[in-house]
């Protein structure tokens, strides 16, 4: 049967009222643009000048969006959502550091969390961010073929050591290793050590997981190029499909520069593209694994009908679902109520740490049309059950 989307009480069962509340308000403030623009830059300011803006912070967006500054501060949340058969992703969501030793200290955070998912069946897997590991320069340069110094071949060094000592622990200790997509013009150097990790790693079942951002009307081909790989050299292939997070920033970068844009005219190619990739995926199950990070509805029940025309169990290991945390609850509980692996990305670390990812995130609510008003709707009407009132 398919899920019901619609069914607020199953969607915000885990939420109280004042939680509830809060994310009516949230989502209201970040449906109007400009207030968006005005509170980024407030922010930014703040944060730089090193006003004291935090406990506003972790009272409102931060809350609403992130597990909490620690690992423990996550728990509660993690055993709340997997009570209701949601499992959870830890993310560790500090970004752009530069120096080895906030380097060192982001991989040494990963593997800590790698023993933490070992432990915990709430949390099938464990997830990084290539900049978490090495300096975006410098994957720039690489990307783009520029003859590195010596100095820079032995930070290059560095970096591939740091992703091999995460995903050989990963495959050592079973536990599968989701790595984010980034900008499109450091991804080609994050594509290779990927695929590297993959080849030496995915021999027998799908640990590391690229992330494949189909907002790009390239990624089609190269999941095409991939799978020939793939099948010819014996690996499997870990697949996060997303749609992306990134499209001002590219559009911008590509007007400014004077090259085509990596990213789709519109969105309906975008959708077009994402049904693409699944469908790809689905008739070649044997040798992919699907992860699908993806608040689009359509999408989401397409993949449901897909599962059930090729007779595949709502519980099959390789194929997953998944959400942000504070987004998109009417879909992640719907699904796990009907049995499917669904699983919540969660955001963690310390507040000015993790400022970035929340002003992407309301960023991206506000330009991406619908998904603002979807959950203020979905909201309301649970309020309106509830009788919560304005």
């Amino acid at each position: 049967m398919r899920p019901n989307f619609e069914n607020t009480a199953i969607a915000f069962e885990l939420k109280s009222d004042p939680q509830l509340n809060r994310a009516y308000f949230l989502f209201k403030m970040i449906s109007m643009a400009p207030l968006v623009r005005i509170g980024t830059a407030i922010t930014n300011f703040a944060i730089k000048m090193r006003l004291p803006v935090e406990g506003l912070i972790r009272a409102t967006v931060f809350d609403h969006f992130c597990g909490g500054v620690n690992e423990e501060d996550c728990l509660p949340i993690i055993d709340n959502m997997y009570g209701n058969g949601v499992c959870s992703i830890l993310d560790y969501s500090a970004e752009g550091k530069e120096v080895d030793n906030q380097l060192d200290f982001a991989m040494e955070k990963t593997l800590e969390i790698l023993d933490f998912v070992k432990e915990k069946d709430a949390m099938p897997f464990a997830v990084f961010k290539p900049t978490g590991f090495g300096r975006f320069k410098l994957y720039e340069k690489v990307s783009e073929g520029a003859k590195l110094t010596e100095k820079e071949e032995a930070e290059w060094g560095r970096i591939v050591n740091r992703f091999d000592k995460v995903c050989q622990k990963a495959h050592k200790l079973d536990v599968a290793l989701l790595i984010d997509a980034e900008e499109s013009w450091m991804q080609d150097a994050a594509d290779d050590l990927v695929l590297d990790m993959m080849r030496k790693y995915n021999k027998e079942k799908a640990v590391v997981f690229n992330t494949f951002q189909m907002y790009r009307w390239d990624r089609m081909g190269y999941i095409v190029k991939l799978y020939k790989m793939a099948e010819e050299e014996g690996f499997k292939i870990g697949a996060k499909v997303v749609r992306g997070a990134y499209m001002e920033k590219e559009n911008e970068r590509a007007e400014d520069k004077g090259y085509q844009s990596p990213i789709c005219e519109n969105k309906r190619l975008t959708d077009e593209n994402f049904d693409a990739a699944i469908d790809y995926m689905m008739e070649r199950l044997e040798r992919f694994t699907i992860f699908a990070g993806t608040h689009n509805e359509k999408s989401t029940l397409r993949l449901v009908d897909l599962m059930e025309k090729s007779n595949i169990s709502s519980n099959d290991g390789r194929i997953w679902f998944s959400q942000l945390f504070g987004m998109s609850d009417h879909i992640t509980y719907n699904l796990a109520a009907h049995g499917y692996n669904s699983v919540k990305y969660v955001p963690y670390g310390p507040v000015r740490d993790v400022m970035p990812y929340l002003i992407r995130r309301a960023e991206e609510n506000t330009s991406v049309a619908g998904q603002t008003s979807r959950e203020l709707t979905l909201i309301t009407k649970e309020r309106k059950r509830r009788k919560l009132g304005d």
